[in-house]
């Protein structure tokens, strides 16, 4: 029998090329609020001896966690052989160690609620930072897909003579793994001082015939790119293309970055938003299949 995809979002943009992908049957799912702000939810397609494939995203989590646990124990109460998520952008993976006495650490605490709901996890370049991988903290098959080859032939199409830029040296390895054959650098930080920083970019003179490429793999406030538009313009270099994963611009971001100096600020539609240019939906279904979902 087909899978079944349930968008827990029913506007969800990725949710009906997943599925076409997927070979899998769209739900149709009854969604509303009461007045008091609790969760309605009611299966109009039948899970029952079916794999049910949840699709969420899950930016600004907190308001999406309880929507996507109700869904997936009913779906298992209602007969569903099993239930995975795909959630192209993965919340709670910042806070990955107690930095101060008493502090929640919300990434061990986000994978144990989310591993007792679903059978397996499909996501896009999650921030592992201290974590080598998902597994370290998730108790079910975890499949990590990598959009940097995506990310390459996006620059590699659109950009003439790209100058891959990675903001710090944390940046260095993913910068790597996009640029390929493509030039690229790090910015380097010289500290004058605790609140004195200047930032180079080394050999800038030789670079003044390329097109600067700042990625990124997460664009939140946007400030380390904006501070980043700021020394590449002083430089005397062309103005920069951003590009990165995921986009969640919070708050004014995306239009700061392009008040900043930025030409064009492109991203995959991991999250939805007006900067998608880069789709990851044929990525998400390899992944869901080599977790042979359904």
């Amino acid at each position: 029998m087909e899978p079944l995809l349930v968008a827990l979002d029913e506007e969800d943009p990725l949710a009906s090329p997943l599925a076409a992908a997927l070979g899998a049957e769209r739900a149709q799912m009854n969604r509303r609020s009461f007045p008091d702000g609790e969760s309605y939810l009611r299966y109009d397609s039948s899970p029952a001896g079916r794999s049910v494939i949840l699709l969420c995203s899950l930016d600004r989590p907190d308001s999406k966690f309880l929507p996507l646990a109700f869904a997936a124990a009913t779906a298992r109460e209602l007969g569903a052989t099993s239930v995975g998520l795909v959630a192209p952008y993965l919340a709670y993976m910042r806070q990955d160690r107690r930095f101060q006495p008493g502090e929640a650490v919300t990434s061990t605490c986000f994978a144990g609620l989310v591993s007792r709901e679903v059978d397996w996890l499909v996501t896009v370049d999650p921030h592992l930072h201290r974590h080598h991988s998902l597994a370290e903290i998730y108790s079910v098959p975890a499949v990590t897909l990598h959009a940097a080859p995506l990310l390459a032939a996006w620059i590699r199409d659109n950009v003439e003579r790209p100058l891959l830029i990675g903001p710090d040296s944390e940046s260095a390895q993913w910068v790597s793994a996009v640029a390929g054959a493509a030039p690229h650098v790090v910015l380097e930080k010289v500290r004058h001082g605790d609140r004195d920083v200047e930032i180079s970019i080394p050999h800038v003179e030789r670079w003044s015939g390329y097109t600067p490429v700042l990625v990124d793999d997460i664009v939140s406030s946007g400030r380390t790119l904006i501070e980043t538009l700021g020394h590449l313009r002083r430089a005397g270099l062309a103005p920069a293309v951003c590009v990165a994963v995921h986009g969640i611009f919070a708050g004014a971001a995306y239009r700061e970055l392009l008040a900043a100096g930025a030409s064009r600020v492109v991203t995959t539609n991991t999250l939805c938003h007006e900067s998608n240019e880069i789709d990851v939906v044929p990525l998400l279904a390899e992944g869901v299949r080599r977790l042979d979902a359904g």
